[in-house]
């Protein structure tokens, strides 16, 4: 009980320091957002979205899951990107996931079960896709970066793949998806190279 308190007590301190460094940017927030940016990453406690980008609420709308998929079969999913394309019209998808993932490693390991194994699913798929290429790979500390980095620009590929996302394509919507990789190691958050910003 003494962490949850602790919680409580820095969200009450850190709600002050806001307040007192923007005046009544809490009554501002609660009338609408309008993010320009849906950033879909990974759920790993070591990678704080904001913190890492350095954003403010209401830059960014986060989603995240574990190993940072988009799975067209996931209404949770699926329904974030459709609020975050129609709704909130936002410019940029940002698909990122990291180094060191546990997630990944455990779809490399091959070893889980129940929810989970069927959630990692598809990093099977990867797997057996680039099966040469992952081996080729020194360690698995190695292969669980490399599977991550396949991994995002798959995600990428996903999502440009969605109907909601082609729909605002078609209609003339400005809207780019892109692949970034967080080095945990490091702090740094680094650009994939893979940019997609129309059905071509």
């Amino acid at each position: 009980m003494e962490a949850i308190k602790q919680l409580l007590e820095q969200n009450r301190k850190w709600a002050e320091d806001r307040e007192q460094q923007d005046p009544g940017c809490f009554a501002r927030q609660s009338k609408s957002q309008s993010p320009k940016i849906l950033w879909i990453g990974c759920c790993d406690s070591r990678m704080p979205a904001e913190q890492l980008t350095g954003t403010e609420p209401g830059d960014m709308l986060v989603y995240r899951n574990i190993a940072n998929l988009v799975n067209l079969n996931d209404p949770s999913c699926m329904s974030a990107i459709q609020f975050a394309v129609n709704v909130l019209q936002i410019d940029h998808i940002i698909i990122t996931g990291h180094t060191n993932c546990g997630g990944i490693s455990a779809a490399l390991k091959g070893n889980t079960t129940d929810d989970l194994h069927e959630w990692l699913e598809p990093l099977q798929g990867l797997c057996d896709q680039h099966k040469e290429e992952l081996n080729s790979c020194c360690n698995h500390d190695q292969r669980v970066d490399q599977l991550s980095a396949l991994n995002i620009k798959q995600q990428v590929l996903n999502v440009a793949e969605t109907d909601v996302v082609q729909q605002a394509w078609k209609r003339g919507q400005q809207l780019s998806i892109h692949g970034f990789i967080y080095d945990v190691a490091s702090g740094e958050l680094r650009s994939m190279g893979i940019h997609i910003s129309g059905t071509d």
